[in-house]
């Protein structure tokens, strides 16, 4: 027989403050893809954009960012990849 193992107590929650979309706060009309200092708060390292449950954007909002770093690859304004 196995022993029994003893109870665990339950672990403290942290307290993790809530992301907002930083596009919705600052009122927004769009997002230009020309302004790379932006764009390239929303992008890894490696290149990659970030998911928006990562950078706490609306889905509207997300969805032109995605599409203002498509647009600023296509011109190369941004790399598509980082070595």
């Amino acid at each position: 027989m196995r022993p029994s193992r003893p109870t665990s107590r339950p672990r403290p929650r942290r307290f993790q403050r809530r992301r907002f979309c930083k596009f919705c706060a600052d009122k927004v009309d769009f997002i230009d893809y020309k302004d790379i200092r932006v764009l390239r708060h929303y992008l890894t390292e490696r290149g990659k954009m970030m998911a928006g449950r990562m950078t706490g954007n609306c889905a509207k909002h997300q969805r032109e960012l995605t599409q203002a770093i498509k647009r600023a690859r296509n011109i190369a304004l941004l790399p598509f990849i980082e070595k």
